[in-house]
């Protein structure tokens, strides 16, 4: 399994693939290094998920470890409600829903899918809000862009030159350990 990648680093990935690279250097680093207030917040937020308890019906998974071997993809659902074969990831805020959040929802469902769960439906909860934001399944043409993002992922080169985005890097835990840019993330 060491070529299979983490399905919460596909966000990642699109957000800024340099991020990549950082949080690796990062990695086992104290956290308050770099962890802003959304990242606090979300991993408050998903305390009940990994705790089994944000729901209370019986039919319903919770934290579930998926994989797909097709794709080399490995991660964890936050909620599959198996009656509605709906399968759900939770968010503390969602003002945008940015095309790397829908990937890491369709390599669960990609996954869920090849371990032989019926899924039907996906969505994001937003937990601030309690609003329910659904989200089209892939599709074949979908499915083959998602395919060739994560080859572009798998195949990533931290020396290649990295677009800048300046609204980007003022969003990024890693800014300010950044060597690409000299942007101050707004989280100061």
């Amino acid at each position: 399994m060491d070529d299979y990648i983490a399905i919460s680093m596909l966000n990642d990935f699109d957000f800024c693939p340099y991020s990549i690279y950082l949080h690796n250097v990062y990695a086992g680093a104290d956290e308050s290094l770099y962890h802003a207030t959304p990242q606090t917040r979300g991993r408050i937020a998903h305390e009940t998920i990994d705790t089994q308890r944000a729901s209370t019906h019986t039919s319903d998974l919770m934290a579930l470890p998926v994989y797909s071997e097709r794709l080399r993809l490995i991660g964890k659902i936050d909620l599959y409600r198996a009656k509605e074969r709906l399968l759900i990831e939770r968010k503390y805020k969602l003002p945008q829903i940015f095309q790397g959040k829908i990937y890491q929802l369709w390599a669960q469902y990609l996954c869920m899918r090849e371990m032989g769960y019926e899924v039907e439906h996906i969505a994001f909860y937003e937990i601030s809000t309690n609003k329910m934001h659904h989200i089209a399944t892939p599709t074949e043409t979908d499915e083959a862009i998602f395919i060739s993002f994560i080859d572009d992922l798998r195949h990533y080169n931290p020396a290649t030159p990295t677009i800048i985005n300046p609204n980007k890097c003022k969003h990024c835990i890693y800014c300010n350990l950044c060597d690409k840019t000299t942007e101050d993330n707004v989280y100061q």
